[in-house]
């Protein structure tokens, strides 16, 4: 049971603070103490050194302290245009203390503070202005902006570092090697980079994307699957965030010709996050890919991912076979390996022995033997699983089937005795089959080793706080058969309105969709007889299958998602 707060009201400190934070989860023990020893009471703002340290996040810390202190969090409503501050307290001493004055009302000061511990600061306070300070929580990066807002120059935290950036010397040239070296250690390049990564994560992107152009360095981050435009350092900068970047991935600074691959580990916002950074040369520089793989966010189980309750069912019954080929298919990111993985995740007990062979890893999971392949010392998935086969697996996940050779080596696997997973980029259930005849694998084999096809796509799904229901017009229903899913004139559909939870884009997160053909007599005879993909999904379909737009129908119908994410995804 978690602590209750109340009994923190006579006199809370940072031991109590970091106990709250512990009992939530948001805290691992032992790491306070690891950072400050044993006594975290005497440490004077403990709380924003475990944000620095990337032990919590910003928003954890406020909460905690909301609850701890029993204050309220700052409410939007509460911000003025102005500061209520009349000149007696200095800015540097509101910058060091992380405090802003927000109103006066009679005796009493409304104050938002990032740190409630600092009392020596609220006493000042309260000398300085002759009133009782309110306190409202708030973020440090809260802190920051209305610092910004009311006192500075209306500059936000990005614009301030590039100053700092551009008053440094050789900033705005390219440079050798060695000079990029020298400024990606830079401090306010660091701090820049910083502040670019943790705002990807306080808006839950998957991808960052830094692109140089010619009067631009475009920053972007993917948000549920769509990409969206961020506050972007000025194009001068590009070279020394580029050459920081690789030098946090361990690439060769020095090498801007060729595309280059890396990966970064680091602690940020109280959670071990890695990110796989690709380079690539162009034009105007090199560009940027940072895939932030954070393994918290992700859940690991069928359910918890999406699939309707008969999918899941048929999925996990197919996991019982004892041999065959389970494929997953559809485009780049619509979570085709997240899917195997939930998949593994069921089937890794004690009894068997599970590789897989991926380009790359994403997920380290405990108890599977995991393979990176590496085709510049000659180690691809069909070398890798030649070696594979003589380790006595039970369970072998290949990351995806590019050529014939490597999905003639799980097809032979299959027959063995073997239950193979693999991935392929198809649009739909059907078209698998007749892509990995076009391949070249035989018919009769494929009929004797495939077990079923999973097909997906993954949609936002409406921020529950502000989607907006309405009823469909008839013209709708028709085109899209909805009276086929719903019960006639009482459909309701909802659509994206936006507000601060969801940052105004009206959703928040994402879920799968998705269509499931195991192969029957039927369909075999169809392959056997060399049926189109067409075809062979009409086939499935008239057996029962139900189509991934009709399971996205039937989220949108219940306030999951929008019919125009559905057509978005499914459009041909």
């Amino acid at each position: 049971m978690l602590a209750n707060p109340k009994k923190f009201q006579a006199a809370p400190t940072g031991r109590d603070v970091i106990a709250y934070l512990i009992e939530l989860g948001k805290l691992v023990e032992g790491d306070a103490q690891s950072k400050f020893g044993s006594d975290t009471a005497s440490v004077k703002g403990v709380g924003p050194q475990l944000v620095r340290l990337g032990m919590i996040s910003d928003r954890d810390l406020a909460a905690a302290y909301a609850e701890v202190y029993n204050l309220p969090l700052l409410a939007e409503t509460e911000i003025p245009v102005a500061s209520a501050d009349r000149g007696e307290i200095s800015l540097r001493f509101l910058k060091e203390s992380r405090m802003v004055p927000l109103g006066r009302a009679g005796e009493r000061l409304l104050l938002a503070v990032a740190d409630p511990e600092d009392s020596f600061s609220l006493h000042a306070i309260r000398l300085a202005t002759g009133l009782e300070p309110e306190l409202r929580i708030a973020t440090l990066s809260r802190i920051e902006e209305l610092l910004n807002r009311f006192y500075g120059d209306g500059q936000s935290a990005m614009e301030n570092l590039v100053e700092e950036i551009e008053s440094g010397d050789g900033a705005a040239q390219a440079g050798s090697g060695e000079h990029a070296l020298d400024f990606a250690a830079d401090a306010p390049v660091v701090r820049l980079v910083n502040l670019i990564l943790n705002r990807a994560l306080e808006l839950r992107a998957s991808d960052i994307h830094i692109e140089p152009f010619e009067n631009e360095l475009k920053v972007r981050y993917r948000i549920d699957g769509v990409l969206q435009g961020a506050e972007s350092p000025p194009v001068r900068s590009a070279v020394k965030v580029i050459s920081l970047v690789k030098l946090m991935a361990k690439m060769n600074i020095a090498e801007r010709r060729l595309p280059q691959d890396g990966r970064i580990q680091l602690r940020a916002q109280g959670k071990l996050v890695d990110l796989r950074v690709a380079t690539i040369p162009t034009v105007h520089g090199e560009s940027l890919a940072l895939r932030i793989l954070d393994k918290e966010s992700v859940a690991l189980d069928l359910d918890t991912l999406g699939f309707e309750a008969e999918i899941a069912a048929q999925l996990k019954h197919g996991l019982s076979a004892s041999h065959g080929i389970i494929l997953v298919t559809g485009p780049t990111g619509s979570g085709k390996t997240t899917t195997l993985y939930a998949a593994l995740e069921i089937l890794n007990t004690p009894e068997r022995k599970i590789f897989t062979v991926e380009d790359p890893v994403e997920y380290q999971l405990p108890g599977i033997n995991q393979i990176q392949v590496k085709p510049k010392i000659g180690l691809s998935f069909a070398n890798a699983l030649r070696a594979i086969v003589r380790q006595d697996p039970d369970i072998i996940m290949i990351g995806e089937m590019r050529d014939l050779e490597t999905a003639r080596i799980a097809v032979q696997s299959a027959l063995t005795g073997h239950l193979v997973f693999s991935t392929l980029h198809t649009n739909d259930a059907g078209s698998s089959v007749t892509r990995l005849l076009d391949m070249g694998v035989e018919d009769y084999l494929l009929t004797s080793t495939l077990n079923s096809i999973l097909a997906q796509r993954l949609v936002r799904t409406l921020c529950t706080v502000c989607r907006e229901p309405y009823q469909p017009v008839p013209a709708l229903i028709r085109e899209l058969e909805l009276d086929q899913h719903g019960a006639g004139e009482t459909l309701t559909l909802y659509r994206a309105q936006g507000c601060a939870t969801c940052a105004g884009t009206g959703y928040l997160g994402r879920t799968v969709i998705s269509e499931l053909l195991v192969l029957s007599e039927a369909l075999r005879r169809l392959i056997l007889s060399r049926a189109d993909g067409a075809t062979i999904q009409q086939a499935a379909i008239a057996a029962g299958m139900l189509p991934m737009k009709a399971d996205g129908l039937r989220k949108a119908l219940r306030g999951i998602t929008t019919i125009e994410e559905v057509t978005r995804v499914t459009q041909e």
